[in-house]
């Protein structure tokens, strides 16, 4: 069976601003890995080589930044998308694309541990039209939730305000040729978009078999700040150790634990406690870094403490004075100590941002 991907990188990204402001929200790194690329990388593990990026018309920022995927072994068609209209609409304008044959849906900023083969493997087995990966979660108003009765899915909601059960559809959708039919028979929901929630729930009121699987596993949507820091725990829980080229630490150092020093990086006086992941070029100098940290290319730290934190790249922390943690910083971001008298606190802060002090 010919399987192709097709991938969503659209939308706004607003829960994640300011940060999505300047960066697709797609392209924010977790373990300094997009996570677009983990997408992508699931797709290739499966064995599929055709992938379909949906992206934000007029915006090339996706494209530039992963290209033809040359470099995961497929070929990369992208698929441009006026406006953010819902994920049944983002299916609608792919058929071109997918043609007849059946494909995995994949929400590009969604984490699954594991790869996606075996729901490909379960899919071909079951027979089914549309196969759902369902997800236990603690907040499944969030999400579109299905109605489980004897085992099957007889019905699915988006978003509902009392929902029928405690999972989630998770953004992780496989599907043949019939999908087409149901989203081009739906109609906009009361927020004007063509929910995928109904396209599933068109399947099923026609005939149509609509399997699942449920996430043994961890799966994550990573639509808000703390689910990209656990996001970026759970990768880190599982990475090797690996020291790349041009790496320098002195002897007054101590790197312990599942710690990835990536090239050209200078641990100097300094403790790094794993897992975490100290990227290109970057300098941690007098300096402590803890557990689920992930250091952005080009980051210098100075006389400073980070833990369970996300620092994307070319940020500048310099004599903090208190640990960063459970923080997000954006690109280029400074955190530095201010000279002189009075001593006080000076911000220049984003829309939308958010800020602790003690």
């Amino acid at each position: 069976m010919k399987l192709k991907a097709l991938i969503a990188s659209g939308g706004r990204g607003t829960r994640l601003r300011p940060i999505t402001h300047t960066q697709n929200k797609h392209l924010i790194p977790i373990a300094n890995k997009p996570i677009l690329h983990y997408a992508i990388e699931a797709a290739a593990a499966a064995g599929i080589t055709e992938v379909g990026i949906v992206t934000n018309a007029g915006n090339d920022e996706v494209t530039s930044a992963i290209g033809n995927g040359e470099k995961w072994g497929i070929r990369i068609t992208y698929i441009p998308q006026e406006a953010p209209l819902g994920l049944a609409h983002v299916v609608k304008i792919a058929e071109q694309f997918i043609g007849n044959d059946s494909f995995i849906f994949y929400l590009g900023d969604n984490m699954v541990v594991g790869g996606v083969k075996r729901y490909v493997d379960a899919f071909s087995a079951s027979g089914a039209n549309c196969f759902l990966t369902l997800a236990k979660v603690r907040d499944p108003e969030r999400f579109g939730v299905p109605e489980i009765r004897d085992g099957m899915i007889v019905k699915v909601e988006e978003k509902p305000e009392h929902p029928k059960s405690n999972y989630a559809v998770a953004g992780i959708y496989i599907y043949d040729r019939h999908i087409f039919e149901a989203v081009n028979n739906i109609s906009p929901s009361a927020r004007g978009e063509l929910e995928i929630s109904d396209a599933h729930q068109y399947l099923i009121d026609h005939g149509y078999k609509v399997g699942f699987s449920e996430i043994t596993g961890w799966w994550k949507d990573t639509g808000k700040p703390t689910d990209l820091l656990e996001a970026n725990r759970l990768i880190l829980e599982n990475i090797d150790p690996f020291i790349d080229g041009g790496v320098e630490v002195d002897s007054r150092s101590d790197v312990a634990g599942r710690v990835i020093l990536q090239k050209g990086c200078k641990i100097i006086n300094s403790k790094v406690r794993g897992p975490a992941i100290i990227g290109e070029n970057a300098v941690i100098e007098n300096s402590y870094v803890g557990p689920f940290s992930s250091i952005g290319s080009e980051t210098h730290l100075t006389n400073s403490e980070v833990e369970y934190s996300i620092i994307l790249k070319g940020c500048r922390i310099l004599d903090a004075g208190i640990r960063i943690e459970g923080s997000l910083l954006g690109n280029d971001v400074e955190i530095v100590r201010a000279d002189g008298k009075p001593r006080v606190q000076r911000f220049m802060i984003g829309d939308q941002s958010r800020v602790e002090v003690a």
